[in-house]
């Protein structure tokens, strides 16, 4: 077992899943390799293999790809080869469930890596501007030499075809050999092949403009689709920006900052307020409300107090605290957070284009038949081999897949632009496919079917009037930060109520604000902490409960030591959520809430909204549940706004991050949705299925034609022209269709 070593290694230049394929499939048949997992987003490949296997030879392969290759650390694996749970083999699109085996601790993932990557020395493929890449200097040489082509066209017509056989070569070089070593490495119909095949066809029957411009859009393609993916990695990077730098060590009495990754289990380290927690631990002195919104998505602070936990990155809000450290640096829960998205990320690589799956048995079919038009007539029934030869290309010419190169791409960036105009990202084409194949859609609570921050939702005095305990409670709650201080100043000020000024007021941790006002001592709390100050009658406690019942958080006030009123306040859903679940319901999708929020507030919203509930959940439940469901045989999408979302939703078929969200929310989904509509998510899914058949019809419109003048070519019918009139003819009405999709939609 421990003879198998595992390898790790940087790619750069990947940006979609075919190239992950290509590399997968070329590294896969090298000798001594057991196992190979491509991460796209990662930017990195790990190859299990024997300890003799030559690194180099493996390093060669990929760059001979037309990737650049950093070798990593070699770790000795401690699993069997071919157990790893997800060698690229698998068909992963339909199966990230394993991702909760990884979401405990991950023993045996080398600690080094997990640090490098925690404080930004992890440095990702394609830094920098993208003009600076390989891929962004070409494509420039590709424009300019084409551009340079039409100039000199127009000067001398004589050397027009030279010039646009020059510009075409300047981008084709590239494409054509990265073609002929990833045939070389098992994969001989590869996108690169299908565009030399196009490009050299055009040539030969004299097309060259077309050759020319085709090669360049290919490159413009390619190029934004890395941009596109370096983003993505730059993201997952940026989560552990939330975790600091430095700590506030004490030794006998002292206090120094060290940095926080040389923190040690049982350290014990001060938290000033308004810090954020630089380890995960366990407070052993002091207590204080914790902003958890950035690890658990719990919307209100939540009151922390000797014994309790408290995760590193989460902010401490209004007093000192002791915390002895429980998790190293590389096993905290930001660190976790960010392996498992880097792992579900992995489990998804793989994922072929349609064309290229197309193209698999497209390609070779049209070259064969184009060479048996050119060859069988006049070997064996005595045709003219000058005239078979025209007709064979002419075929080819009519084969070359430019309609169909372009049809899927000119269908999807129309789609792409209809959905951003209504604020719905989507990235890329393979995402646009999956939206309209959802089955479930699991929820976030916080933020996302809520509008993440709480409002007032009822005033009930037991003496006085409503307006009055507002007034008295506002006045406590001036100037505070606190969201639930923000609720009441803010229903005070839309029900036009100045509130009067407080003296001599003092925070008791824990339990409340008190305060003079008007000369009448005022205390403003939990019930919990009022009953230590007045007695609270049966009558209220009851609907204090009823209260509590409908997931809303009550605060008392207390006046001169008589129960004046009480507020209740609560997170409210969002004005479309019912609308938006209901729409999703009607077209046959699963909906279900997944929130770290507790059990009470979450049933009280989920029955409101009329869905499936389940709560108190950690980041690594809801990608155990995401898993879950896709073994159930469900196709899941997952939306979320916050980092405790970014593993599930890597893991789920298509993550879909809401409104504002955190930007690893919005960067690790592969969807946004940014003005927060829940009804948008029906939308989306919509527009996906609308595209999907609008790419159905453009593949039926392109292969229609060409099988139209197929036949009328090789009975004789028509030549060369209207063989290239069909194909140009099959571009223009394939892209007229896709830009029916740019029409706004409803």
């Amino acid at each position: 077992m421990s003879d198998v070593k595992e390898t790790r290694f940087r790619v750069e230049g990947m940006d979609c899943g075919s190239c992950a394929k290509k590399i997968d499939t070329a590294v896969r048949r090298m000798p001594g390799v057991s196992d190979v997992s491509v991460s796209v987003t990662a930017g990195t490949m790990r190859v299990q293999h024997d300890p003799e296997s030559d690194l180099e030879a493996i390093r060669r392969k990929v760059s001979g790809l037309g990737y650049k290759v950093t070798p990593g650390a070699a770790v000795a694996a401690e699993k069997p080869a071919g157990k790893h749970e997800y060698g690229p083999g698998c068909d992963h699109d339909h199966d990230h469930g394993h991702g909760h085996d990884h979401a405990h601790g991950h023993d045996h993932a080398p600690k080094a890596a997990a640090i490098e990557g925690l404080h930004g020395h992890d440095h990702g493929p394609s830094e920098g501007p993208w003009w600076k890449g390989k891929k962004g200097r070409l494509t420039i040489f590709a424009g300019a030499a084409l551009v340079i082509a039409y100039g000199l066209g127009h000067l001398f017509p004589a050397i027009e075809t030279y010039a646009f056989v020059i510009a075409m070569f300047v981008g084709l070089l590239p494409i054509a050999r990265r073609a002929i070593m990833a045939a070389f490495a098992g994969t001989p119909f590869s996108i690169e092949m299908l565009m030399t095949i196009a490009a050299v066809g055009a040539v030969i029957i004299n097309a060259t403009e077309e050759a020319a411009a085709v090669v360049f859009l290919f490159l413009v393609g390619e190029l934004l689709e890395g941009v596109a993916a370096g983003k993505a990695r730059d993201s997952i990077r940026s989560l552990s920006a939330l975790v600091p730098k430095t700590a506030l060590l004490e030794t006998d009495g002292q206090t120094t900052e060290v940095p926080a990754e040389s923190l040690a289990v049982g350290a014990v380290i001060l938290v000033r307020p308004g810090d954020r927690i630089s380890a995960d631990g366990i407070i052993v002195e002091g207590d204080s409300a914790i902003d958890e919104a950035p690890v658990t998505g719990e919307s209100t602070p939540v009151r922390k107090e000797v014994g309790d936990t408290v995760f590193a990155g989460t902010v401490n809000g209004d007093a000192a605290l002791r915390v002895r450290v429980t998790a190293a640096a590389a096993d905290n829960t930001i660190a976790r957070v960010i392996k498992l998205v880097e792992e579900a990320q992995e489990s998804k690589a793989p994922t072929e284009r349609f064309i290229d799956r197309f193209s698999k048995y497209y390609t070779p079919g049209v070259v064969v038949v184009a060479a048996l038009v050119a060859i069988i007539p006049p070997l064996f029934f005595g045709g003219v081999w000058s005239e078979w030869v025209y007709k064979g290309l002419a075929v080819l010419l009519i084969g070359c897949p430019c309609a169909l190169v372009i049809s899927t791409p000119a269908a999807i960036a129309a789609s792409l632009s209809a959905g951003a105009r209504r604020g719905l990202l989507m990235k890329g084409g393979a995402v646009l496919e999956g939206l309209g194949k959802l089955t479930a859609i699991a929820f976030d609570k916080t933020g996302t079917l809520t509008e993440g921050k709480p409002k007032v939702t009822d005033v009930v005095a037991f003496s006085g009037t409503d307006q009055e305990v507002l007034r008295l409670a506002a006045a406590l709650e001036a100037g505070s930060s606190h969201p639930l201080a923000l609720a009441i100043l803010g229903k005070a000020a839309e029900d036009g109520i100045v509130p009067p000024v407080a003296s001599g007021s003092r925070a008791l941790g824990g339990k409340g604000v008190t305060a003079i006002v008007e000369g009448r001592d005022i205390f403003l709390g939990s019930p919990r902490a009022a009953a230590e100050r007045v007695t609270i009658s049966d009558d209220i406690k009851a609907a204090t409960t009823a209260l509590n019942d409908d997931g809303k958080t009550v605060s008392m006030l207390v006046v001169d030591g008589v129960l004046a009123g009480a507020i209740a306040m609560r997170d409210e859903p969002r004005p479309d959520a019912a609308a938006g679940l209901k729409a999703l319901k009607d077209a046959g999708i699963k909906t279900i809430m997944l929130t770290g929020d507790n059990a009470r507030t979450a049933r009280a919203v989920g029955a409101e909204l009329g869905i499936e509930v389940r709560a108190e959940l950690m980041p690594e439940d809801k990608q155990r549940i995401v898993g879950e469901l896709q073994r159930e045989g469900f196709v899941v999408g997952k939306i979320g706004d916050g980092i405790n979302d970014a593993p599930a939703l890597a893991a789920a078929n298509v993550g879909i991050a809401m409104g504002g969200g955190t930007d690893v929310a919005l960067e690790t989904a592969d969807a946004a949705i940014l003005h927060g509509r829940v009804g948008d998510v029906a939308l989306m899914t919509d527009l996906s299925k609308r595209t999907m058949r609008n790419i159905m019809e453009n593949i039926v419109i392109s292969l229609g034609l060409k099988g139209v003048f197929l036949v009328t070519t090789v009975v004789g019918i028509t030549g060369l022209w209207p063989a290239i009139l069909a194909d140009t003819g099959a571009t223009v009405l394939v892209t007229l269709n896709a830009l029916r999709l740019l029409r706004p939609i409803k």
